[in-house]
């Protein structure tokens, strides 16, 4: 490779190189108010490295003619997409297939993704998106893992991994792009593209972790992030760029920047398009995505010395050696095969996947009197925005789905529950009535869709079907596109026309089940005292419909547990399991003077992390150390018994956490250093052993060294963050 690409760029004139530093969009799935000009002629003159936005066998080889047969050195081009949970078969949202906590399924999900990327023509894709997320108010928490950098870390190793495979040449893997990077998901406010301001030892501890995961996995890519760090935009950042990713991390590939996150730099006010284009070149940034900052600036930069030869040809090289290690020298057309495209994309086995994926992606939030599951016989009232309601199923960022492809609600139940089950349906409400949030959400296309009606007799129609039935199943929550890019929301409840409708609902005094169509943590402290079932069901993908009714009617048993911690309210914010005590700390039965606390809350969060409730129960055994007392790099491990003592077989989650006492540096409440997801049948008793290794004890000192140090540690067990038993030991 390095002789090949040293030959080649021998012949390269300083145009073509910087060329290769260019990422442009012909237009299609873009992000941004810029659509990059005169495409074609820039491709024949050498000026464009990679597009992204368009897909297909046929569309893509047209491109790569131009490229390949038109273009002096005939360097042939790479092709990117925004694939984030699926491509043509959409799955869960990241944020929903978090909470299956099942790495081998996640792992599955990118790799089906991938095989129909690659089959539609693509080698890129602009996943895992793995910012740590601890303000539900941030759209874009939706496409990461959540609150957490150890699960968020094993899911960014399985996608990267689902996404490549192990020969990035093959006709089904495709190279993955780790985003944002980095501390995206910290913006202030919740508010998207806002400034991230934190001290290094919390950016190291619990931001940064994913990222490298990602790196340690053999990610071939890394996208910079919109936001500053450190007074500096991510996207001119050295110690970002270069100093932590490839110093520290030894991270080989290359650096993209995020969609005219180049140019943005202007108005965060670090220079003009020259300046910051010089800057973000010596800081690590190796390619350019749409604004033509290195295409327009480079070549006059390098000749006032702003910039070296070197760093253009070092970004070069990164560039033409992932085409290399795609196989595209050998093979420009290698994903340019349209009779394969029309056999491996939305497959039926690819649709059981999403079905499935689905499946255990859901959390049930509560379950009174054990109205879940559903008999299949009897008489159900389904009402709700999203009972009947296609164009909302996929969620955010499902580029190449087909709204007309998902199974709705109401049509899952009709081909799972039966004949002996008679179903009344009502909308009974709009997602929204409120004109700014349905301009706002509908801006890409209309996913608030307003009845004629007036909201007081669609609420009439639902409550009159209620009282003709034996349940109500009412499917509320947020349209798809209230949560990802560019939609954080201040008000993270249920719209005050779904508000309307379940207070009526419940008035009728019939059971009502609550599904939860969401991109975020809400804030649902009425709906969870008074609904008597709760299921969070997040945004389910291709197969919705099919997934909620096998799980509504007990056909599946729900598995999932939360990635990220709903609050009570938003004054909460940000409220997370991993926090740190304070000096004057608040414990039950302590008074409420002079502790760290609310006057009109409590300090809890409504559903804590790790939570989620099935439909039977297990219990748990106090954890079993096998030592009480290690020393240098030693290890323990803990055993904890659990127990399905309920009525179903059905699957959970074992949590390990981890607290050390006293540190240099004041230490979390506790960290999830281990999880394991274990199938029991009803009655049956399982040990389930944790390796409790010398790297679990380490953390990040005041000088960003990892390092464990002697004391005493509590070793915590259970089904969730909040629920647990505890053993100790101590670290001489």
């Amino acid at each position: 490779m390095n002789k090949f690409i040293s030959d080649l760029m021998s012949k390269m004139t300083l145009d073509e190189k910087i060329g290769q530093l260019n990422l442009v969009t012909p237009g299609g799935a873009v992000t941004g108010s810029v659509v990059s000009s005169d495409v074609d002629n820039k491709i024949r003159n050498g000026q464009v490295g990679g597009l992204f936005g368009i897909n297909g066998p046929d569309k893509i080889r047209q491109a790569q003619d131009i490229a390949v047969k038109n273009s002096r050195l005939h360097i042939p081009l790479f092709f990117g997409l925004d694939v984030i949970h699926g491509h043509r078969t959409i799955f869960p949202i990241p944020l929903g297939l978090s909470c299956s906590w099942d790495m081998p399924m996640i792992q599955n999900t990118a790799h089906i993704a991938a095989t129909e990327a690659a089959a539609d023509g693509l080698n890129w894709v602009y996943s895992p998106m793995v910012d740590i997320a601890r303000d539900p108010r941030w759209g874009r928490i939706a496409e990461g893992a959540g609150e957490d950098p150890y699960l968020g870390s094993q899911i960014a190793t399985a996608m990267v991994r689902g996404y490549q495979g192990n020969d990035l040449t093959a006709n089904n893997t495709v190279m993955a792009c780790v985003k944002h990077y980095a501390l995206y998901g910290a913006a202030e406010a919740g508010r998207d593209y806002n400034t991230v301001d934190m001290s290094r030892i919390k950016m190291y501890q619990y931001y940064l972790p994913p990222y490298k995961a990602a790196v340690d996995a053999g990610v071939g890519s890394v996208m910079s992030s919109f936001n500053e760090v450190d007074g500096i935009p991510a996207t001119g950042n050295k110690f970002l760029l270069t100093d932590v990713l490839r110093t520290q991390w030894g991270f080989k590939g290359f650096v993209v920047s995020d969609y005219t996150s180049l140019s943005e730099m202007i108005n965060h006010g670090t220079g003009d398009l020259q300046t910051v284009s010089a800057n973000a070149l010596k800081a690590g940034l190796d390619m350019d995505m749409v604004a033509e900052g290195f295409l327009n600036t480079l070549k006059k930069s390098l000749q006032e010395g702003k910039v070296t030869q070197k760093q253009v040809d070092d970004a070069c090289r990164r560039i033409l050696e992932a085409k290399y290690k795609m196989g595209l020298f050998d093979d420009a057309y290698r994903h340019c095969d349209a009779q394969r495209a029309s056999a491996a994309i939305l497959t039926d086995s690819n649709r059981m996947a999403s079905r499935m994926a689905a499946e255990h992606s859901f959390v049930l939030l509560k379950n009174s009197n054990n109205v879940l599951p559903l008999k299949k016989s009897g008489t159900i009232a389904l009402v709700g925005p999203l009972a009947d309601n296609q164009r909302n199923m996929l969620g955010t960022w499902n580029i190449r789905g087909e709204y007309s492809e998902d199974i709705t609600v109401a049509q899952g139940i009709k081909n799972i529950a039966g004949n002996d089950v008679n179903v009344l349906y009502a909308r009974g409400a709009n997602i929204s009535d409120d004109s700014m949030t349905i301009a706002n959400t509908n801006t890409l296309g209309k996913e608030i869709d307003v009845d004629s009606r007036t909201p007081q007799q669609m609420i009439d129609e639902a409550v009159a079907a209620a009282n003709k039935a034996d349940v109500v199943v009412a499917c509320l929550g947020e349209a798809a596109d209230m949560t990802g890019e560019a939609s954080s929301m201040s008000n993270i409840s249920l719209q005050q026309s779904q508000e309307n409708l379940l207070q009526a609902l419940i008035a009728t005094g019939k059971p009502v089940v609550v599904v939860l169509f969401n991109g975020r943590p809400m804030t649902l402290p009425w709906e969870n005292k008074n609904a008597t079932a709760m299921l969070d069901v997040w945004f389910p993908g291709t197969e919705a419909g099919n997934a909620i009714a096998d799980v509504l009617f007990g056909n599946y048993n729900p598995s999932g547990k939360l990635s990220t911690s709903f609050p009570q309210n938003v004054g909460q914010i940000p409220i997370y399991y991993n926090h740190k005590n304070t000096g004057r700390p608040l414990h039950d039965g302590d008074g409420h003077k002079f502790k760290s606390d609310y006057l009109d809350v409590t300090n809890e969060p409504l559903y804590p992390f790790g939570y989620g409730l099935s439909y039977t129960s297990f219990s748990y055994s106090d954890p079993v150390l096998s030592k009480t007392t290690i020393s240098g790099t030693e290890g323990l491990t803990a055993t904890v018994t659990v127990t399905n003592t309920g009525n179903y077989d059905g699957e959970e989650v074992v949590q390990l956490y981890l607290h050390e006492k006293y540190a240099s540096i004041t230490p979390a409440v506790k960290q999830l250093k281990g999880f394991q997801k274990i199938f029991l049948k009803k009655g049956e008793s399982k040990q389930v052993v944790f390796n409790i290794n010398h790297s679990d004890l380490m953390f990040y000192n005041s000088d960003l060294k990892l390092v464990a140090e002697p004391g005493d540690f509590d070793v915590m067990t259970g089904g969730d963050s909040r629920d647990v038993k505890t053993a100790s030991f101590t670290l001489k």
